[in-house]
């Protein structure tokens, strides 16, 4: 598997540093998310109360740090929004390891 941000490229601005003076400021441009039509499902998971996304993730995929690809084939911007109390009973799609 590799990180979220591996492949999104660095980018930089010019700011004022406050002193008179200009600093350079590096910062990652934004992150495309996939197409949820082309995610394909490993499996799917119903939300239960005291569901985590980072213990979903290593039950599923191996690794609690691949929270991410989770929140990513579910489309979810905040994904708490996955596993919270509003959540409970829902199904999210887990998707294929390192796709």
């Amino acid at each position: 598997m590799t990180g979220r941000y591996d492949f999104v490229p660095v980018a930089g601005t010019t700011v004022s540093d406050g002193a008179g003076g200009l600093r350079e400021v590096r910062y990652l441009r934004r992150r495309p998310l996939p197409d949820l039509r082309d995610v394909r499902a490993a499996a799917t998971h119903r939300v239960t109360a005291g569901d985590r996304l980072d213990l979903i993730s290593h039950r599923y995929l191996g690794d609690a740090t691949a929270w991410w690809r989770i929140a990513d084939a579910n489309g979810a911007l905040d994904p708490e929004a996955l596993t919270g109390p509003d959540a409970e009973g829902e199904l999210i799609v887990i998707p294929l390891p390192g796709v």
